[in-house]
């Protein structure tokens, strides 16, 4: 029988004796520290001798920290699918993905009927696999929109909430012996798991020839199938027949299991220390040894290490779900770890963004500056192929994701490193979160103006603009930019200073996008210490009225002070509520009340909450969940000097359709204007506000913007999803933008990054 090329593995089974609980864990323990890859435990529910064992397993994920976790096998009759798979999903959780369920059918059915189990013919107990097997993987399927449904014989779920996901793709092993149970571990089991004692001669080769056999005839490679097996024996100086002598004895005996017979993983059913103890140092080497030299031998001329044949990485069920287009074979070796397909475990945590569902064909999770190199060269051999690139994932208008392209996502790049003391100089990576970033600064009294939401990431921000709670105080982020790394079109590493490429430091800040990926930025950051923080709520009936007075009062206030201000739908026969956010860069709380009166004097307060506080205890306001967004959001903003009173009117009819479910406005000037307009590529450097309304309908909102578009002079990209062409011209300066296009020119004449708002390179300059 076929090697199926897995890596070899070991493991320990353990009996969960309750006359010993301490022992049990011990034994456990020492596993790990000897080396082993997995410890099992058997489950008797009904055996009042045994210690129940989901309650041991996670008493052992807690006392250890390597080492796979597993059933072997799970008494499936005595634990109902759907609470089993979010007992394994939450295990998984908790051991940082070292979990692996091992299941069986049942058997002594008279101790499972008294335990108020259902007796189950042979053949029934394996069709209640089969159903049971669904339900568990439908369970961890959280990434499914519509609830859990299986009317089955034996388990009927109707309805029931998916997830939560496990942390890693968890395996199930089956336990199995007859024909029928083998050729459903063929159908739809991640492993074979019987044990030596209970195999006659010839066992091993018929059993995998039916599991091969029904898995070919599911679709799938049989060597998406690991082949485990429970062994037994004794150390002795005297050979006395198989597994029963030295440990050299027990290699010949077990290589030709892993070469012929396809089993990866060999687990030790012994409660003896001793025996784990010489299996793992006498053993377990030089049978890796032999095993890695018997299938370098096999190996076809000229194969050697890594290419050399193995099995499979991924199921024949994952490779059917690949897009067109992309040369998934071509991969370079390089980026085979950072590659996320369609079909993957974990691509339901990568393929949206924080507001936006998306179907990427491909995603690549970059660790390092080469990692960027290749899988730019490799997005750019994929022709018509869209490229989006990402960050924190977070962005409004970004295309940081997509419908059948390739993602590149940077999000592991995210460092943050103090790299001058006295110049308060910092560096961050692309992926770094901000609110990571602001309480990496807290403890030097520091803080970079940054956005408001301290989930999104530096990348994205940091070269569009950045407008948060710091801004009229401090300015943009990008004002205090004093370098970056980025990785070109053409797949050059530069950096991009006042000293060097001047021009490409200009462009990265407020159109960095349409010019490559940045991969590390250096800022000065500012002295901040605690700020005053305040969260007012309005009766904002005079609609128009209470927008143009919260504009005057914040042009009015000293830079330390910087708002925003939201405004829902109405709801029938409630007044609107207007939520105003204040934030004060003063220690004082004297000085920040005085700096709050003007603006909680606009109209009816209805509520009110301020207070003294840090700027990271402002920015740690993000979830760690990965992101789940759904659709496409729609928007439209712009940028104004004034809230004019004409301008509330429009405010308040737009509010008044109903069209509008969020719309927020915020306060820029200060320290903005400071910097002349020419100095960056962010724009319009004299509004004092940037207003952004959410919709659902795109037709309906871009037809009611028009009203207020006319009062707009400017646009800030990040928060705008209209993609007509026109909008660049609100977002840059006409002389900005003929810039930009030389540039982009330049640096980008094959116009590779054109995902988010593309600026075309001039014609004649590429």
């Amino acid at each position: 029988m076929p090697d199926y090329g897995h890596p070899l593995r070991f493991g320990t089974f353990i009996q969960p004796s309750n006359a010993r609980p301490e022992l049990t864990v011990t034994l456990a323990e020492r596993s790990e520290q000897l080396g082993y890859d997995l410890v099992t435990f058997q489950d008797h529910p009904y055996q009042p001798a045994y210690l129940d064992t989901w309650t041991l397993m996670t008493w052992v994920a807690a006392r250890t920290s390597r080492i796979h976790l597993a059933s072997n096998v799970l008494n499936l009759p005595l634990r109902p699918p759907a609470v089993t798979a979010r007992a394994a999903a939450s295990l998984d959780l908790l051991s940082a993905g070292r979990f692996d369920l091992g299941l069986g059918a049942g058997g002594f059915w008279d101790a499972i009927e008294a335990m108020g189990g259902r007796r189950l013919t042979p053949g029934q107990s394996v069709d209640a696999l089969d159903e049971a097997i669904d339900v568990i993987r439908g369970i961890w399927a959280d990434g499914e929109p519509a609830p859990l449904r299986v009317d089955g014989e034996y388990y009927r779920v109707h309805g029931a909430k998916r997830g939560p996901a496990p942390a890693h793709d968890i395996p199930i092993w089956v336990g199995a012996y007859k024909p029928r149970i083998l050729r459903l571990t063929g159908r739809k089991a991640d492993g074979w798991l019987p044990s030596l004692p209970y195999l006659a001669p010839g066992d091993l080769q018929a059993g995998n020839q039916i599991i091969d056999e029904a898995a070919r005839a599911a679709g799938r490679d049989p060597a998406e199938i690991q082949r485990l097996l429970n062994i037994s024996g004794r150390f002795s100086a005297a050979g006395g027949g198989p597994l029963d002598g030295p440990p050299e004895q027990w290699v010949d005996d077990l290589l030709p299991l892993v070469l012929q017979d396809g089993i990866s993983t060999l687990i030790v059913m012994a409660d003896d220390p001793q025996t784990m103890q010489v299996f793992a140092e006498q053993v377990m080497p030089p049978l890796r040894e032999a095993v890695s030299r018997e299938r370098a031998a096999r190996a076809p001329a000229g194969l050697t290490g890594a290419d050399r044949p193995a099995a499979p990485v991924r199921s024949t069920a994952a490779l059917a779900r690949r897009r067109d287009g992309i040369d998934y074979d071509g991969l370079p070796a390089s980026l085979a770890a950072a590659a996320v397909e369609p079909g993957d475990f974990s691509y339901a945590r990568v393929r949206s963004t924080y507001m936006r569902g998306g179907a990427p064909g491909l995603v690549l999770r970059v660790t390092s500056v080469p990692q960027v190199i290749d899988a730019l060269a490799f997005a750019r051999d994929q022709a018509g192929v869209a490229m989006s690139v990402r960050s924190g994932g977070h962005g409004i208008s970004g295309r940081s994701t997509n419908d059948g392209g390739i993602v590149i996502d940077v999000s592991a790049l995210n460092t943050i490193e103090i790299v001058d003391e006295a110049t308060r100089r910092v560096r961050l990576g692309p992926g770094a979160r901000w609110m990571d970033v602001a309480a990496a600064l807290a403890p030097h009294g520091w803080a970079l103006s940054s956005g408001d939401y301290g989930g999104v990431g530096v990348g994205g921000l940091a070269t569009a603009g950045g407008i948060g709670w710091l801004v009229r105080e401090h300015g943009l982020t990008i004002d205090h930019l004093v370098s970056a790394q980025i990785v070109l079109a053409d797949g050059t590493v530069q950096t991009a200073s006042p000293a060097a490429n001047p021009d490409l430091f200009w462009a990265i800040r407020g159109a960095g996008a349409n010019f490559g990926i940045v991969t590390s930025f250096e800022f000065e950051a500012d002295e901040v210490g605690d700020v005053g923080f305040a969260q007012l709520a309005f009766d904002a009936t005079d609609t128009a009225g209470f927008f143009e007075r919260w504009g005057a009062a914040v042009e009015a206030a000293p830079r330390e002070v910087t708002s925003f201000v939201i405004l829902g739908p109405p709801r029938g026969g409630q007044p609107p509520v207007g939520h105003v956010m204040v934030a004060v860069d003063s220690a004082d709380a004297d000085t920040v009340l005085a700096r709050l009166q003007p603006l909680a004097a606009i109209a009816p307060l209805a509520a009110s909450d301020a207070r003294m506080t840090s700027y990271a205890a402002v920015m740690a306001n993000a979830s760690p969940d990965p992101h789940a967004g759904q659709g496409e959001p729609v928007t439209r903003s712009g940028l104004v000097r004034h809230i004019t009173p004409e301008l509330g009117i429009a405010i308040e009819k737009l509010m008044a359709t109903g069209i509008v479910y969020f719309f927020q406005i915020r306060s820029l000037g200060g320290a903005v204007g400071d910097v002349p307009v020419e100095a960056t590529a962010f724009g319009h450097r004299d509004a004092n506000f940037a207003l952004v309304a959410f919709g659902t309908d795109r037709a309906r909102l871009d037809e009611a913007w028009e009203d207020i578009h006319r009062y707009t002079r400017g646009l800030y990209l990040s928060f705008e999803t209209d993609t007509r062409a026109e909008r660049l011209g609100d977002a840059f300066p006409e002389a900005t933008l003929s810039r930009l296009r030389v540039l982009k020119g330049r640096y980008d004449p094959d116009n590779v990054f054109r995902d988010n708002f593309n600026i075309a390179p001039a014609p004649g300059l590429g």
